[in-house]
């Protein structure tokens, strides 16, 4: 008979990040030490996981640890909840305090917390026009040309996406995207469609962020990365510090995501939310 191959254990962790419920907000995968995983290992845990990313910790010289943001098919040079769920493992891993950095692929990225509230400071951002009129855009989110305000722009705090203002939080809900559209106008360098339709609320903004898997339409519960692009977005429109407010997302998916967006007074970016542990485990690898 033919014995078993050998297998390799490999512990990994879910949290839910901006989670204001134990299975709320958006849920990351964390494979706690991907140092014996092979290129090839690694996008196919990620495919297995099939979440929206997955976090792959190794040892760094320079951080607390070094860290790869995959999502399926690419790896993410930033990415806001992956870096602050991975940063609640991270510090119960390594015995660390509460305020450290990690390595991302974008650059060292600082982390803090208060329990299990967690803050991510951004890099700078860069902003670009955006690539068509409001009608088409307005047209992209299946939404009448009225719902769309003037500035639409190209921001990136490590990712590039196309920010688009909306009239009112009933537009943002009102959203019905056409993925022919969002090829078009939507796709950033990378090649991902990268879309976020926001709308001011009395407590801060309502958001919606929509993706391209595998040439499929999908919708992010909960996104970091655009909350830091719209932070850039209102220091490139003016705003000063110190600056407050909620980012309310996931309606739509069934898993509400609570953000928090401040700009401090040298109008540096910040974005937060709860982290929440929900499942350990091991991977079993050939």
């Amino acid at each position: 008979m033919r014995g078993l191959a050998a297998v390799r254990t490999v512990r990994f962790q879910i949290v839910n990040v901006f989670a204001e419920a134990t299975f709320g907000g958006n849920p990351l995968a964390v494979v706690e030490d991907a140092t014996a995983l092979t290129e090839a290992e690694q996008f196919s845990i990620c495919d297995q996981f099939n979440l929206s990313e997955t976090t792959f910790v190794f040892p760094s010289a320079k951080a607390a640890a070094r860290v790869r943001i995959l999502s399926p098919g690419e790896e993410m040079a930033f990415a806001g909840h992956p870096t602050l769920g991975t940063a609640h493992v991270v510090r119960a891993l390594k015995g660390l305090g509460d305020a450290f950095e990690l390595e991302l692929k974008v650059g060292p990225i600082s982390v803090c917390a208060k329990g299990d509230r967690w803050e991510l400071r951004s890099a700078p951002a860069t902003v670009l026009p955006p690539p068509t009129g409001d009608a088409e855009l307005a047209a992209m989110l299946g939404l009448p040309a009225t719902a769309v305000l003037p500035g639409a722009q190209w921001v990136s705090c490590g990712t590039q996406q196309l920010l688009t203002p909306l009239a009112d939080a009933a537009a943002v809900h009102a959203c019905k995207p056409r993925l022919e559209l969002l090829e078009k106008y939507a796709k950033n360098p990378n090649g991902r469609v990268a879309a976020y339709a926001f709308a001011r609320t009395p407590a801060g903004f309502v958001a919606r962020y929509f993706w391209n898997a595998h040439g499929a339409l999908r919708e992010d519960p909960g996104t970091g990365s655009a909350c830091a692009n719209l932070g850039g977005w209102l220091v490139h429109r003016g705003e000063r510090g110190p600056f407050r407010a909620t980012v309310e997302q996931g309606h739509a998916t069934g898993r509400l995501n609570v953000l928090s967006l401040r700009l401090d007074e040298q109008r540096r970016v910040y974005v937060g939310g709860r982290v929440v542990p929900v499942m350990r485990g091991e991977l079993l690898v050939p």
